[in-house]
């Protein structure tokens, strides 16, 4: 028998009888962490705020008010730490233009602000929001987890031209959007670096 085939048989004998097992029975291996159960454990981009965010908004899950026009929207997803654990009771500020490209500057038409559930599931009804010059279509948010830093960013929508025309526009931060009986649904999942202490 030669040495390097030795060698091999006498590490063999040296493994628990528990690793053989599982290796044996295709478990997985029990030297390897576990696969994250979120598909995309990426920490979600930060993007500035730009010039119309206006502090205090309204607490509400509806953006829509009489008389608003627009291609009718509902967002919905999670707010989860970078290990794929929901953030219960996250702040979620939405500010967005409306569907002709203009924002509100003296009240509060399409802003708002909502706590995330404790799976950290949030939900807000809003309107398509329109293009401006040099912007894509986006909605902005800011995202604070209980006792955790704000992270501010902006999510884009799928197929805009203007998109890669935007100099802030970035790919990590486009929703699933697909057609509903009125309007729009559209998903997105913020992953938080630090998740509040």
């Amino acid at each position: 028998m030669g040495r390097g085939r030795r060698r091999f048989l006498t590490a063999c004998l040296a493994w628990p009888v528990p690793f053989l097992t599982a290796a044996r029975r295709g478990w997985p291996d029990p030297l390897l962490p576990a696969t994250p159960e979120c598909p995309d454990d990426e920490v979600t981009p930060e993007v500035t705020a730009g010039p119309f965010f206006k502090p205090r908004s309204p607490g509400r899950t509806s953006l829509l008010e009489p008389g608003l026009e627009g291609e009718r929207v509902v967002l919905s997803g999670q707010v989860l730490s970078r290990q794929c654990r929901p953030v219960g009771n996250a702040l979620l500020d939405f500010w967005q233009a409306d569907a002709e490209g203009r924002y509100d500057l003296a009240g509060y038409r399409l802003r708002g602000h909502q706590r995330a559930d404790e799976a950290g599931r949030y939900r807000l009804e809003t309107v398509l929001p329109g293009p401006y010059s040099g912007r894509t279509r986006h909605i902005h948010v800011r995202v604070q987890p209980p006792g955790g830093p704000l992270l501010t960013t902006q999510l884009f929508f799928p197929g805009e031209r203007r998109n890669d025309a935007d100099f802030l526009f970035r790919p990590q931060l486009v929703m699933s959007v697909s057609p509903a009986a009125a309007g729009l649904t559209a998903r997105f999942d913020f992953v938080l670096e630090r998740a509040g202490g």
